[in-house]
């Protein structure tokens, strides 16, 4: 974690990301509006996965897709899976293991964003 990243709040945004500075909080509130709005459960099968249970529609559907893509455009050590099947969908989130760190925090703000049981 650098300083950047402490100061801006934004502490699972790894230094390595190519987003520029100024766009890093727009991106960091749409993963927050996105796990308050559509994920249901947070799994973490092993440490280099993380597993989103999402409220399947076909916007959301479309929306975590478009956000996936654009996260990997600028952190492409992400790997995200998007899976829809039997009604349900679910968006599972791969790192490398030396950025186990990066989804550790990923999962920290998900599980901060989530609306409590």
């Amino acid at each position: 974690m650098t300083l950047q990243d402490i100061a801006l709040g934004q502490q699972w945004v790894p230094s390595a990301c190519t987003l520029p500075t100024a766009e890093q909080p727009v991106r960091v509130a749409e993963f927050d509006a996105l796990f308050a709005e559509v994920v249901l459960g947070i799994q973490r099968p092993d440490p280099t996965r993380l597993r989103l249970e999402l409220i399947f529609t076909a916007e959301n559907a479309a929306r975590v897709a478009e956000l996936a893509a654009r996260e990997n455009g600028c952190c492409s050590f992400f790997t995200f899976t998007l899976t829809i099947a039997d009604g349900a969908m679910c968006l599972e989130v791969r790192v490398p293991e030396q950025r186990v760190d990066v989804l550790d925090a990923l999962q920290r703000q998900a599980e901060a964003a989530i609306p409590s049981a």
